[in-house]
């Protein structure tokens, strides 16, 4: 199963393993905004023009999810005792996000995909903003 940890690259900075605000967030962010440093890019699997509303749709709704699954597990992966529980809830924290990705219908490449285009085209990111109203 593929990881979501690039995700994590593409929506915020690099606060800690499993520091996401929300991917949500990249609703929020503004055009232009430099990817967190450190971020590695991938290449896009969307690439902008190709983003259908279906797609949109469905990588809006996934990351809500993820943002929803990254706001229930940051605390715990704070509270944990050592590393080898860190590594555990990340662990468990990454699958079910990305669980929450394939119930949507997309692979993590293509959500990562259509989140890289979002950063790069502002009319694409105000039609996910209006989605997700």
């Amino acid at each position: 199963m593929k990881s979501m940890t690039g995700l994590k690259r593409v929506f915020v900075p690099a606060a800690g393993a499993l520091l996401l605000a929300a991917a949500s967030a990249a609703f929020a962010q503004p055009a232009g905004q430099a990817p967190a440093p450190g971020a590695a890019p991938t290449p896009p699997s969307a690439p902008a023009q190709s983003v259908s509303d279906d797609q949109l749709r469905k990588f809006v709704n996934a990351a809500q999810k993820v943002g929803l699954i990254s706001q229930e597990y940051t605390p715990k992966l704070q509270a944990a005792p050592d590393a080898a529980a860190q590594q555990q809830v990340h662990k468990e924290a990454d699958d079910k996000m990305v669980e929450a990705v394939h119930a949507e219908g997309l692979t993590v490449d293509e959500f990562n995909g259509i989140g890289q285009a979002l950063e790069r085209n502002p009319a694409l990111a105000q039609r996910a903003r209006e989605m997700a109203k």
